[in-house]
């Protein structure tokens, strides 16, 4: 098969890794920067153009990894190939979903995931009210547009709660005010779920002095073994907004598992260190799966097998 990965930088490990992971595979992978591309609507020949005036042929299959500051364009891109029939690991309805914070937090309540009591207000007259009904400080303000463990703030009193949620609407950024989970002791667990299955898992556990357990800002990762209920929750979040690939981040607490977020492009390196297993040849192979496609010289056994 032909194969684009549709992301930025072709060094980062996770581009990498599904390159290699494609190639071994026996399929032609191609790399394309999402902001070198465009695209021609027309009904009757729609094309996706690389910078140089390439107009790229037929593509089997692509896999979108985009940056949130490049969501809004990256899914366009990712449309465009929907549109002419080529089939991608991730939607781009999904990975839109997934990148719009209220949005995925409501679609999570609608379908009845326990997740942290999480508020949401426009104007500052509502602050007072909004910090009291996620059960006062110590709180989590979270930006909409964040990622990474960036834009997440830990207010440790209510006037600080107060000052910085002003401080930031002030500035017209969209936030979510959240209750802090104090028993999960600056851990996470980072869930990976590809084809409705948790194929590995991790506990991300935050550096000294750090509440967010990130990778990305310090934090040390190690394999673990889920419950039942935690993967149950990984996968029904990731059924929610219709994702094929996703990194699912769960806090254990008192009340049992609670879904923090789901990212749509989750990184390899740490998870992959850390368990030892080949999740870019999983997401080479659930593409397979999507297509159809059995490796050349394999009967529909032994391909099932493989997959």
């Amino acid at each position: 098969m032909r194969i684009v990965l549709l992301a930025n930088n072709p060094d980062l490990y996770s581009n990498r890794r599904l390159i290699e992971a494609g190639e071994e595979r026996g399929h032609s992978m191609q790399f394309l920067n999402i902001r070198q591309c465009y695209i021609r609507l027309d009904p009757s020949n729609p094309e996706v153009h690389y910078r140089g005036g390439e107009v790229l042929g037929p593509v089997d299959a692509v896999i979108p990894r985009i940056r949130p500051s490049v969501t809004f364009f990256g899914c366009a891109v990712t449309r465009q190939f929907e549109s002419m029939g080529v089939e991608v690991l991730n939607s781009s309805k999904a990975i839109a979903a997934s990148r719009d914070k209220l949005f995925a937090s409501q679609e999570f309540v609608r379908c009845g995931l326990n997740t942290p009591i999480t508020g949401f207000a426009d104007s500052p007259l509502d602050t007072v009210d909004l910090i009291r009904m996620v059960g006062g400080a110590p709180l989590i303000v979270k930006l909409l547009e964040g990622a990474q463990g960036k834009g997440v703030v830990l207010a440790e009193t209510d006037k600080a709660a107060e000052s910085v949620i002003n401080a930031l609407q002030s500035l017209d950024a969209n936030l979510l005010v959240q209750e802090f989970i104090k028993e999960a002791g600056g851990s996470d667990l980072r869930c990976f779920v590809v084809g409705g299955k948790v194929v590995a898992a991790i506990e991300r556990r935050a550096a000294a002095g750090e509440y967010r357990a990130n990778l990305h800002q310090g934090g040390t990762a190690r394999a673990v073994q889920l419950e039942a209920a935690e993967k149950q929750l990984a996968i029904k979040a990731c059924k929610a907004l219709g994702l094929d690939v996703a990194g699912v981040d769960i806090l254990r607490s008192h009340r049992g598992p609670l879904l923090l977020e789901v990212n749509s492009s989750p990184g390899l390196q740490g998870i992959e260190t850390a368990t030892g297993k080949d999740l870019a040849g999983m997401m080479i192979q659930k593409l397979e799966r999507k297509l159809g496609w059995e490796r050349p010289g394999m009967g529909g056994a032994a391909a099932a097998a493989s997959a």
